[in-house]
């Protein structure tokens, strides 16, 4: 059984996967709504753009405080061109944002996908403090970049250190310590 982030000493699971559930397309909208118009203020009054009508959206989920499955993370990616993909919208709430594993193994997720469907390349808009974070994750900086007023790295994966994924709406679960 998973437990809140809030309550210490316990080990939580969280399944990275698509979001075939219409509740889960609903917490992912409702998430990057919360992280890039309420929080960071990117956006005005929402962040979906024509992206969205194309994208397939992952997230993270993890059991709420009264037991419920509740959408912790999310991210988007889509074919832009044939073998060329891009990840966006990469969001942790922030009750779970001291799950360290949460965005790395969305990254992980969607950058495998990709590789299963013949990417050969996979791009991401990354604002700057994200950086350092997927620097560990093997991805390089191509450009900087200035969107939605913040400054951006143009950043690249390194496709050979992401294994296929072939059934994304399967994921697999993590266990990561609680938070406390």
């Amino acid at each position: 059984m998973t437990e809140h982030p809030g309550r210490a000493g316990f080990l939580q699971s969280y399944h990275i996967c698509a979001a075939v559930e219409p509740w889960q397309a609903a917490g992912a909208a409702a998430l990057r709504n919360r992280v890039f118009v309420q929080e960071q203020g990117l956006f005005t009054t929402h962040d979906r753009d024509a992206i969205d009508d194309v994208a397939m959206p992952l997230v993270a989920v993890a059991e709420g405080a009264a037991g419920e499955p509740v959408v912790a993370g999310t991210v988007r990616i889509h074919q832009a061109a044939p073998g060329i993909w891009w990840g966006s919208r990469l969001a942790v709430a922030p009750e779970w944002r001291r799950v360290g594993k949460l965005g790395s193994e969305l990254i992980r997720l969607a950058v495998g996908i990709a590789h299963a469907r013949g990417a050969v390349e996979f791009h991401a808009h990354v604002q700057r403090q994200n950086v350092v974070l997927f620097r560990r994750l093997h991805w390089s900086v191509t450009a900087e970049v200035d969107l939605h007023g913040r400054p951006h790295a143009h950043m690249l994966a390194d496709l050979a250190h992401y294994p296929a994924v072939d059934d994304p709406a399967r994921g697999w679960r993590i266990t990561a310590p609680g938070a406390a």
